[in-house]
């Protein structure tokens, strides 16, 4: 793979279960499964590596050369060892046939940028919005800006702008983000601790005279 686009070789695995799957990993493969398009399942071995760059970023489209034939797949779910860190942390991969022109239904982050009035906080409801899309044009991210706005101000799913060929499939009334004021920090009177402690040393006290009448 160069790093300048996402071209994968792959191997065809013969060997299952996971015993198979942990001396793949072993040997810095990932183990993975292509399906889609009422086309029959096909289980490849990945370079561990060259998958770790690619899907760092959301609904990653690989172009996968299966034994000289290229084909389009999507990543579509990654399984992860939440216990590990880097490329030793992925599992195995769930990838879709996809075509040129067709479009898909993916999950796409949402990036909030800017800020909100002073003295206010902005709560991020979703980080996703469910997109259709062109398959080879997935956005990475969809923007909201949340600049200068005051408490008590939303923006739904309708309210963000998509990306140009992109439609929402989201809930439009669907909240991502609300601003709000965080509450006052309670503090607590000095002098009503004060007072209890007070009354913590009487108390003790008290016991003191008690055991001495004793």
């Amino acid at each position: 793979m160069s790093k300048d686009d996402n071209t994968l070789v792959t191997e065809i695995r013969t060997e299952f279960g996971k015993g198979a799957a942990r001396r793949l990993r072993a040997i810095g493969k990932i183990p993975a499964v292509l399906y889609g398009h009422g086309t029959e399942p096909r289980h490849l071995a990945l370079d561990g590596h060259a998958v770790f760059l690619l899907v760092r970023k959301a609904n990653a489209v690989l172009d996968l050369q299966i034994e000289g034939s290229s084909q389009l797949a999507l990543v579509k779910d990654i399984q992860r060892n939440p216990v590990l860190q880097g490329i030793p942390a992925l599992e195995h991969l769930d990838l879709i046939v996809v075509r040129r022109g067709e479009k898909v239904q993916v999950d796409v982050p949402v990036h909030v940028e800017g800020e909100s009035a002073p003295g206010t906080i902005a709560n991020l409801e979703n980080t996703t919005l469910l997109l259709e899309v062109e398959a080879l044009h997935i956005p990475e991210n969809v923007v909201v800006s949340i600049e200068d706005l005051e408490e008590g101000a939303q923006i739904l799913a309708s309210d963000v702008t998509l990306p140009s060929g992109a439609v929402l499939v989201t809930d439009p009334e669907t909240l991502v983000v609300g601003i709000a004021t965080p509450p006052a920090p309670v503090l607590e009177d000095e002098d009503a601790v004060a007072e209890g402690d007070e009354t913590v040393e009487d108390a003790e006290g008290d016991d003191e005279s008690s055991d001495d009448d004793e």
